[in-house]
């Protein structure tokens, strides 16, 4: 590993715990949930400690119980294989990837099929359609085709470069760039580790970053790479496409950027609009929302930054401290953001307008949160949205939560206790700068 994620993970944490089953079901009790243990007191502006005794407990009347929303643990998925680094959902169905360079695939809380590359640990996955798109150690970009007789059956059907693209580019010196200090290499081909893919499905257009400080733009119809861009001083540690073309990279260098994409005829270009930040700590992960109208962006330091569109302008409108150490990783869903830390932990926050409430915090796994993939909860209850989160870890594991829109954090079920069941819903600011 390298830049940001080397000052993130690398020695994050040397005594992970094994485990042994191949899947552990645990009971979707919602009483582990949210924060027991965490480091971070359910919020950053709560004064009262967690590790008092719950406020929520039998001595609730079972009306109030049922007007509480609540998240949990539903199970743990283990393969004695190596540390998690990337996943993917779609439909219920759950792929994994390692540094055993298996790309498992999870249904119904066990394994349904399994696919395996040759090349490196897999440290992104993107699924789009009937196709599998998985980032790996060595550069390179792999397509996975299912079955359609055989779902449990994966075929590789390609890869980002083709092997005919870079020998034909291999004979023309102009396309021969400077990649470290006496060294070059064909400016299709990443001369570094992938550190994460974000796809364009409206213009068929897949996103990958690399710990070699660019990102490319690949055509998926046809596997061409139709744009490079040398984008940071150091490793790109994120990368997300959003609305209307723009694309938002995020480095080890401390930087955030945006840039434009732009079209003449063939010929596809990004270009530099504006960097949103730049700090000493390293930019370890991206996220937008759906609309695109808030970016989310995760730092080594432990802290959140995020801005909201304002006037066709990115504003910076504050800074969600939950936890102690890295953030590492970022998911939007509906009203929720996630982040996943070093820590071990994930906060869930809710977003009301520029306000962000810190409503739990997922506490369960034994090493640090490393991705994360969110989808909608099918068995919806009246009123209340839920969602299925998966968590990947350098334990090893992947935890399955079930989340609420609507959960209360502790020291408002305290104060909900306190004044019999009469709850106020105001949220807390956000920090600002």
């Amino acid at each position: 590993m390298r830049g940001g994620e080397k000052r993130s993970t690398n020695m994050l944490d040397n005594s992970i715990s094994n485990k042994s089953s191949s899947s552990s079901s645990e009971v979707d009790d919602s009483s582990r949930l949210s924060c027991e243990g965490s480091p971070t007191m359910m919020s950053p502006w709560n004064q009262t400690s967690p590790f008092a005794k719950p406020p929520w407990t039998p001595n609730f009347s079972e009306n109030m119980s049922q007007n509480v929303p609540q998240s949990g643990l539903i199970c743990s998925l283990v393969r004695e294989e190596g540390h998690i680094y990337s996943l993917a959902s779609k439909d219920g169905t759950l792929y994994t990837g390692s540094d055993s360079k298996n790309i498992r695939v999870w249904k119904n809380k066990q394994e349904f099929s399994a696919f395996k590359s040759k090349s490196g640990l897999v440290k992104a996955i993107i699924i789009s359609g009937d196709k599998i798109y998985t980032g790996h150690q060595d550069g390179k970009v792999r397509v996975w085709k299912i079955n359609p007789n055989d779902l449990s059956m994966h075929k590789r059907s390609g890869t980002f470069p083709a092997f005919f693209d870079i020998f034909k580019a291999s004979i023309r010196p102009k396309n021969y760039v400077e990649v470290k200090r006496n060294r070059t290499a064909i400016w299709i081909k990443h001369a570094d580790a992938i550190s994460c893919l974000s796809m364009n499905q409206e213009k068929g257009l897949l996103y990958s970053a690399s710990w070699d400080r660019t990102f490319k733009v690949w055509r998926v119809e046809d596997s061409k790479c139709l744009d490079s861009v040398k984008a940071h001083e150091d490793a790109v540690n994120s990368v997300v496409s959003s609305m209307e073309g723009i694309v938002y990279t995020g480095s080890a260098d401390g930087t955030v950027k945006v840039w434009k994409r732009e079209q003449e005829g063939k010929v596809v270009r990004h270009v530099l609009t504006r960097t949103l930040l730049s700090q000493e700590s390293a930019v370890t992960a991206l996220a937008v929302n759906d609309s695109g109208s808030v970016v989310y962006c995760g730092s080594s330091d432990g802290i959140v930054n995020f801005w909201e569109m304002e006037k066709e302008l990115l504003s910076h409108s504050g800074v969600l401290k939950g936890h102690k150490l890295a953030v590492l990783c970022l998911a939007v869903a509906g009203k929720l953001v996630f982040s996943g830390s070093a820590d071990k932990t994930i906060c869930v926050w809710r977003r009301e307008g520029a306000v962000h409430t810190c409503l739990s915090v997922l506490a369960g796994h034994t090493g640090p949160v490393k991705c994360l993939a969110v989808e909608e909860d099918s068995a919806v209850e009246a009123g209340d949205k839920k969602w299925v989160v998966y968590s990947g870890s350098l334990d090893k594991s992947v935890k399955v939560w079930k989340v609420s829109e609507i959960v209360p954090d502790m020291d408002r079920m305290a104060l909900m206790q306190q004044n019999n069941g009469k709850f106020d819903w105001k949220s807390l600011p956000s920090a600002k700068y």
